[in-house]
């Protein structure tokens, strides 16, 4: 159990002040997260709708809870009451399930708009001309119960650092270039964080302009 306290000090040991760290505890027992706890991780991101819940109820209040994977629009329901941060949103569709329910819920949820960066037909995401639709659209600003803050991206799942490296610059550039421009700029106007880079990228990913990495089998050993 001490692996995963020295494993998250060695990371946090090379992450700059500005990157946040989400500990993906995906499949991991309550334990395993405690140990991450107790050694001063409060971010940690789920996969899935189910398991995340579950966790919720038994871990301590002040966790950050994030939800990094696919997100089914009849789910969010489940999640709207707590979570802090939804990072794979790629469709108007699920934005406007998300703000419905934070409406319910008397909140206001922040998300993340997934780009697709890769190339991998199974990763998902919106194309840049998608994503200038959303924000621009009157449908988009009249969500008032979610807030944009960034953009979230996944590189392919290659060897090839030159490609990753090429696929985390892509994201920047469109970051920085919805940041520049005025459209949907009320409704965007702390869009702040990029989240890219897992356990094999992330530093990498840190020098392309990444300030979330999402990690996992570095802190918690391979899944099984």
């Amino acid at each position: 159990m001490a692996m995963i306290q020295q494993n998250l000090l060695d990371i946090k040991s090379q992450l700059p002040n500005h990157v946040t760290l989400v500990a993906v505890s995906k499949t991991k027992p309550v334990a395993d997260l405690m140990e991450a706890y107790n050694a001063g991780q409060r971010v940690f991101g789920e996969n899935y709708v189910q398991e995340l819940v579950e966790k919720h109820e038994a871990l301590p209040k002040d966790i950050q809870w994030h939800f990094i994977g696919h997100l089914q629009s009849r789910k969010v329901k489940l999640i709207a009451p707590f979570v802090n941060l939804i990072h794979g949103v790629d469709s108007l569709k699920l934005l406007h399930e998300i703000n419905k329910e934070a409406q319910k819920n008397n909140r206001v949820i922040d998300c993340l708009l997934q780009i697709f960066i890769a190339e991998e037909e199974s990763k998902f995401g919106l194309d840049e001309k998608e994503l200038t639709e959303i924000l621009s659209s009157e449908e988009f600003k009249n969500l008032k119960n979610i807030r944009i803050i960034g953009l979230m991206g996944m590189a392919t799942f290659t060897e090839n650092q030159d490609q990753i490296k090429k696929e985390f610059q892509k994201l920047k550039t469109i970051f920085d270039k919805i940041n520049k421009e005025t459209i949907g700029k009320d409704a965007i106007n702390r869009v702040s964080i990029i989240s890219m880079g897992m356990s094999g990228d992330y530093q990498l990913a840190i020098e392309c302009g990444s300030t979330m990495v999402r990690i996992g089998s570095s802190i918690f050993g391979n899944r099984k």
